[in-house]
């Protein structure tokens, strides 16, 4: 009982310490708001916010992305969840970005979103996200919005640590977040985990022209949990730093035993130092079956390939890739300020903020000024690498972002705070409170060689009376700070898509110069696209019945179809004929099981529908379009089984017609 009874004392000393840092809170959130915050957060009708918040959606597998300063929420990009809106994961040109070695899995934990970086600046191309639950990372093509990638992680217990992209994009990485066996021998007892259980660093290469990603090589390191990390730049590009929690290696209890030491860990990983070897032909290859799925923008369809190997380095044999640096306890993140000069690391039961020096990090590397081994991985002396402390930042420190004018931001899970700090010197100049229990926060541009600034968001875990009541789940909350001045101001509180567990913001121009409005009909290679009326037809090859149709303002065509037999598969691929920008179309059928499909611009979707009974189904667009939107319908019968009547489509004048391609 000893563990519980000192647990115990730790926790009654935070909720103390709590309730001294939160004693003074005013009460109301309205007596901190400044006079002039909703003239800050009024966008006009007619224009637009300045900047893009991308938000994680949690446990619903997706992301969203907000305007700011409004809190308007633009869009649910679909990513590992399926989506009856658009059907995403539904639809037969959809369903294989959901594969994965386990099989058919339809929904994530999606937690770090993370902007393509050139030069250290986000530059608007593309937005990843990880799974942790079924390890995968996702590639989101900002030019559509849309989800054009999906890479599953092998050897990777968790991805919570991820995906985080180095200073040009050269590399996303994810590190695992539960070490687990890792190779030939994974039936091992759990209380092995000292002797069996490894971590997993994997470095994703990005191609620059496509976005394409393949795993270049995976670092098998020491077996603890790995979370929070951030890539160097300018002076310490080539480096990643990983924060890492349960140095204890306990694989039970861990609010107890991941908790006895005073300090876990920072990693430090060179990972020029990596390339190197894989360069000298010290990697192996170590067999693994992942998923690979991508999405074709010129087909319109995803397909999956099935990966049988990873490249591995094993830190046991080559030790000069990795490093660790003594932390406070169990932390959760690493933050890199924007000249690469500063690590900024978080222990979330921490009364002090340590801030290492990347210089004084490589000279104690150097010099081989080390306290020991942690697992065959070099431990430098905590003071040989400190730069210093923020003294009494709050409790609870959890994840810092910078501004423009040499401040940095941390969020105080426990004391439910954000204070501001000066990065040159650590002191601390102001604190405002978040109602409540702050996770993560997100400066725009805030991991950037030269952040935007101007606001803070606040991605907090608890509401409670922030907003209306919605039964015993509340609303998911954010909220808004200016911080463009000397003190942050709460300008506004929004709800959110559930669980916004980290958000990435850049100024709105970044992204808008890439995006596409349409989709060229031209250019459409789908081998289903029909791309003028014309080229519509019905197919019949045995119990398979293909529907090439077109959807233009302000009819579906063929509009009249029979000879659909009871217990066929029939596939309406539909192709949006519309070439100006907003004029998406819809398509759904009485009876079909699982969604509708939401049609682009010169995009062609596909619905499989199998009619379990006879009768005349009608079918519409699902996406209002015209004022004859109504009146953009048809009908599909459908006879027995063994019924003789033929084949026939057709719109208009001509329908129904006979069928003249029939198999």
């Amino acid at each position: 009982m000893k563990p519980f009874i000192k647990h115990s004392k730790l926790m009654l000393a935070v909720a103390v310490a709590a309730a001294a840092f939160t004693g003074c809170k005013p009460k109301k959130a309205e007596t901190v708001i400044s006079g002039d915050a909703a003239q800050k957060v009024y966008v006009a009708p007619g224009k637009l916010d300045e900047v893009y918040l991308f938000a994680s959606g949690g446990f619903s597998g997706q992301v969203a992305a907000y305007g700011i300063p409004s809190g308007r929420l633009l869009k649910v990009i679909p990513v590992f969840s399926q989506n009856p809106e658009n059907g995403w994961g539904y639809t037969e040109e959809t369903k294989a970005m959901l594969n994965t070695s386990h099989g058919f899995i339809p929904w994530d934990d999606a937690h770090h979103p993370q902007l393509s970086k050139t030069d250290g600046m986000d530059d608007g191309r593309w937005l990843f996200i990880n799974g942790n639950n079924t390890p995968r990372i996702a590639r989101i093509n900002l030019a559509t919005f849309k989800t054009e990638e999906i890479l599953e992680v092998p050897n990777s217990g968790g991805n919570h640590s991820s995906p985080y992209c180095t200073e040009n994009t050269e590399y996303v990485v994810a590190g695992t977040r539960f070490s687990v066996p890792i190779g030939n021998n994974t039936d091992v007892p759990i209380t092995s985990y000292k002797e069996n259980f490894r971590g997993a660093l994997s470095f994703i290469n990005v191609d620059q022209k496509e976005g394409n990603m393949n795993i270049a090589f995976q670092l098998l390191v020491p077996g603890v949990d790995y979370d929070l990390a951030r890539s160097g730049k300018g002076a310490s590009h080539g480096w990643m730093f990983f924060s890492c929690y349960n140095s204890e290696q306990a694989h039970t209890l861990l609010e107890v035993n991941a908790s006895q030491r005073d300090k876990d860990f920072i990693m430090a990983v060179n990972w020029k130092k990596a390339e190197e070897y894989v360069k000298q032909g010290k990697g192996k290859k170590m067999p693994a079956t992942y998923y690979h799925n991508k999405y074709d923008e010129k087909t319109h369809s995803a397909k999956s390939t099935v990966e049988k190997e990873v490249l591995t380095l094993d830190t046991r044999e080559l030790k000069d890739i990795v490093y660790f640096i003594p932390c406070p306890k169990s932390p959760h993140g690493a933050d890199v300020s924007p000249d690469g000069e500063n690590i900024v690391a978080s222990g979330k039961l921490a009364a002090v903020i340590p801030v290492f020096s990347f210089k004084k990090l490589t000279d104690a590397i150097a010099k081989k000024t080390f306290d020991g081994e942690f697992d065959n991985v070099s431990v430098v002396k905590y003071e040989a690498a400190l730069a210093g402390e923020v003294q009494k930042p709050g409790l609870g420190p959890l994840h810092t972002e910078f501004d423009d004018k040499g401040y940095a931001y941390t969020s105080m899970f426990v004391s439910s705070e954000i204070v501001k700090w000066k990065v040159d010197t650590r002191e601390v100049v102001d604190r405002v409170p978040t109602y409540y229990s702050i996770g993560h926060l997100c400066v725009v541009g805030g991991d950037n060689k030269k952040p935007y600034g101007k606001y803070v968001i606040a991605l907090n875990k608890i509401t409670k009376d922030r907003y209306l009541p919605t039964g015993p789940e509340l609303t998911q909350s954010a909220q808004l700070f200016d911080i463009s001045g000397e003190k942050m101001n709460l300008l506004l509180d929004f709800p959110t898509i559930g669980e916004p567990h980290y958000a990435q913001a850049c100024p709105a121009d970044v992204i808008m110069k890439n995006q596409k409005k349409i989709f060229e009909l031209s250019k459409n290679e789908h081998p289903y696209a029909a791309k003028n009326e014309q080229e519509t037809k019905v197919v019949r090859n045995g119990k398979r019945v293909d529907v090439w149709m077109t959807a233009i303002r302000s009819h579906l065509a063929p509009d009249n179809i029979e000879g659909i037999k009871q217990g066929d598969e029939v596939y309406f691929h539909v192709t949006n004929l519309e070439q100006d920008w907003d004029v998406p179309h819809g398509f759904a059928i009485k009876g079909a099981e699982n969604t509708e499909l939401l049609i682009m611009p010169g995009e062609t979707q596909t619905i499989k529908w199998t009619p379990k009974s006879t009768g005349v189904f009608p079918f519409y667009c699902t996406d209002f379009c015209s004022a004859l939107h109504q009146e953009m319908q048809g009908y599909a019968r459908v006879s027995p089984a063994n019924s003789t009547v033929a084949l026939k489509y057709g719109v208009g004048d001509t329908a129904p017609k006979d069928q003249v391609a029939q198999k």
